[in-house]
């Protein structure tokens, strides 16, 4: 038994994918690929990805926002989630790596359930607003620039409908939220909205230690 979160190192979390991941063969291959990359540090975890798709199909989402799409890999795993109706608005700047992720979402049969917006996501969260969508969809996945957490939050607040859930990524930073050393402005941005969040009772919240560290605000 334990009263806090239990240390994990590498053999103990190998173990727990080994009993607890079910990755599908697309899924596996778009991991693999982006390990050998550079910027593969930027794929979310496939434990993390595997919670959001149960908190999905927990709540019985429809229609998800992804603010912050990079090769596909956790809008792949959210899209297999949905049923077959369902809908991603996946936002991203970067062809290169969308291009990659439009390959594996045709590999895996979801890409109809995806659509792809290469624009800077602000811009495209105020137009999904403007256009009258407020309250209306079930989830947002922010995982983006981190000195824009705070906007695409309250953009995702007005677009999410109530008991809807904003899972916001990467709140711990590596631990460097913790080290006062770090001034950076990531990690300054990341302090201050985890601050904020703290306090803002328009949501019910849940920071989990999984993965880069995620925080789940549910709409009141």
């Amino acid at each position: 038994m334990a009263n806090k979160t239990l240390n994990t190192n590498h053999a103990l979390y190998q173990y727990i994918l080994s009993i607890s991941l079910r990755d599908s063969s697309v899924q596996q291959n778009l991991r693999n690929e982006n390990a050998d990359t550079e910027m593969g540090i930027m794929q979310i975890s496939p434990d993390q990805a595997q919670f959001i798709a149960l908190l999905i199909k927990l709540i019985q989402a429809e229609k998800i926002i992804e603010v912050g799409t990079f090769t596909g890999y956790s809008t792949l795993v959210m899209a297999n989630a949905l049923p077959d109706h369902g809908k991603i608005i996946a936002c991203d700047i970067n062809k290169a790596w969308t291009d990659i992720a439009l390959h594996h979402w045709q590999q895996a049969n979801v890409d109809h359930k995806i659509d792809l917006y290469l624009a800077p996501a602000a811009d495209t969260l105020d137009k999904l607003i403007n256009d009258g969508n407020a309250n209306q969809f079930d989830v947002i996945f922010i995982d983006a620039d981190k000195i824009n957490y705070l906007n695409y939050y309250e953009r995702g607040l007005t677009l999410v409908k109530p008991g809807g859930l904003i899972c916001v990524d990467n709140v711990l930073w590596g631990g460097n939220v913790i080290d006062n050393a770090d001034q950076s402005d990531d990690t300054v941005a990341i302090r201050d909205f985890n601050a904020f969040l703290h306090t803002d009772d328009r949501v019910d919240i849940s920071l989990v230690p999984i993965g880069d560290g995620l925080s789940l605000a549910r709409k009141k």
